[in-house]
C-alpha cells in the first residue's frame, strides 16, 4: 500500500509539473485557439473618446462578468455572448448617453486578425481569433482588449469565483477517506 501511495504521489507531481510548466508560458497561435477575445474600440483617438472608451468598458465588463463566470468552454462563451449582444449594445449606448454622447455602439462576435499581445503573463500570438467586438461610434479609435475565455480579465474583480485544482481534489479525496 505504501508503494502504491508513493507511486500515486510521484505521478501527481509529474502531472503537476507538466501542467504548471505549460501554464507558465501560455501562448496561442492562429485560428485554432481556445481564446475568445474582447475589444472595445473607441469612436476616435481624441482624449475624450479614449476616456469614454474606458468608462464604457467598465460597464460592459460589469455586465458580462456573471455570464462569463458560467462558461466552461470557448464555444459556450461564444453562445452566451451571442445571446446577449443586444443587451451589450444597450449597456454601451446607455453609458455613452449618460455621458452626453449619441453616437451609439455596436457589438458582434467575429473572427479577426490580431497582432501579438501580452496580458498578465499570457502571450497571444498574432493570428485570427474569435472576438466580441464592441465599436463605439465609428469604432476607428484605439481599443481596449482582454480575453473573455478563459476569463483573464473578468474574474479578478469578481471575488465570488472559486478556482479549483483537480489534482488537489484527487489527493484530498484519496487521503481523507
Amino acid at each position: 500500500m505504501k508503494n502504491l501511495c508513493i507511486t500515486f504521489l510521484a505521478l501527481i507531481i509529474i502531472i503537476a509539473t507538466v501542467c504548471f510548466a505549460g501554464a507558465a508560458n501560455i501562448s496561442a497561435s492562429g485560428a485554432d485557439t481556445d481564446y475568445l477575445r474582447i475589444h472595445v474600440r473607441a469612436n476616435s483617438n481624441s482624449a475624450i473618446d479614449q476616456q469614454v472608451k474606458y468608462e464604457v468598458k467598465d460597464e460592459v465588463v460589469s455586465y458580462i462578468t456573471p455570464f462569463v463566470a458560467e462558461c466552461v468552454t470557448k464555444e459556450k462563451a461564444i453562445e452566451v455572448m451571442t445571446a446577449h449582444l443586444s443587451e451589450i449594445e444597450e449597456v454601451c449606448t446607455k453609458a455613452l448617453e449618460a455621458r452626453g454622447y449619441t453616437y451609439g455602439a455596436r457589438a458582434e462576435i467575429r473572427r479577426e486578425e490580431f497582432p501579438t499581445r501580452v496580458y498578465d503573463g499570457v502571450t497571444l500570438e498574432a493570428g485570427i481569433y474569435d472576438a466580441l467586438i464592441v465599436e463605439l461610434g465609428t469604432g476607428e479609435g484605439d481599443n481596449w482588449w482582454c480575453v473573455i475565455y478563459p476569463p483573464l480579465c473578468f474574474t479578478a474583480a469578481n471575488g465570488d469565483v472559486e478556482y479549483r485544482s483537480l489534482i488537489y481534489d484527487i489527493i484530498e479525496k484519496y487521503f481523507n477517506r
